[in-house]
C-alpha cells in the first residue's frame, strides 16, 4: 500500500480507530500491539480508551506481535481474547457481537477457539480462551498464528458469518478503493 494500513481513512475513522470501536462494546479492554509505528498509533488508542503495548522487536513478525499482546491479556487478568487485526476493515458489530456470544456458548472445554467463516473462507476476529492463549505463547516465535490454529482444529468451532469483511484482505489501493464502495 505504500503506508501504514492501519491508518487508512475508514468510515470517518482509520482502520485503527474502526477496530477498536468494534470490539469495544463487547470487550472488557482493548489492547493494541504497536510496533515502528506506535508513535502514530497513540493518539487514536488513547482517545478511544485502548490500551498501546509496543513490540520492540517487530522486524519478528506478526506472531511476536501477538504473543506480545496475549501476554498483555494475561496480564490484566483476562482467560479470553478477541484477536482482529487492525490492517483491514472491521466486521459489523452484530459479527463481534455473535462470535462473542458463540464463544460463550460452546467454549470450554470442548472448544477453545471460535473462528468465523465466511462463504468457507476464515477470518477475523477470532476469539480464544485460556487454552489457545497458552497454545499461541507456547509456539515457537518462528511460527504463525495459522499453523498453531491448524494443528488444534478439533478445538476450533468455525462459525458461519454474513460479514464480508471477516475475510477481507486489502494489499492494494485499487482493493481498498473497492472495499470501500
Amino acid at each position: 500500500m505504500g503506508r501504514d494500513k492501519a491508518l487508512l481513512p475508514w468510515q470517518g475513522k482509520t482502520f485503527l480507530g474502526a477496530a477498536i470501536d468494534s470490539l469495544a462494546p463487547y470487550t472488557e479492554l482493548v489492547i493494541v500491539v504497536g510496533g515502528r509505528n506506535s508513535e502514530s498509533l497513540k493518539s487514536i488508542v488513547y482517545a478511544a480508551g485502548a490500551y498501546l503495548v509496543v513490540n520492540p522487536y517487530p522486524e519478528k513478525g506478526q506472531f511476536s506481535s501477538l504473543q506480545i499482546g496475549l501476554n498483555e491479556v494475561l496480564n490484566h487478568g483476562r482467560d479470553a481474547a478477541i484477536i482482529t487485526l487492525v490492517d483491514r476493515p472491521p466486521a459489523q458489530p452484530q459479527t463481534v457481537e455473535a462470535l462473542r456470544d458463540r464463544f460463550l456458548e460452546v467454549c470450554q472445554p470442548s472448544r477453545w477457539a471460535v473462528v468465523p467463516e465466511f462463504n468457507g473462507n476464515h477470518g477475523h476476529p477470532i476469539v480464544i480462551g485460556r487454552e489457545m492463549i497458552e497454545a499461541f505463547l507456547k509456539a515457537p516465535a518462528s511460527t504463525t498464528a495459522r499453523e498453531v490454529m491448524h494443528s488444534l482444529q478439533p478445538m476450533i468451532d468455525y462459525f458461519p458469518v454474513n460479514d464480508a469483511a471477516v475475510t477481507a484482505n486489502i494489499n492494494t489501493p485499487e482493493e481498498y478503493e473497492q472495499f470501500k464502495h
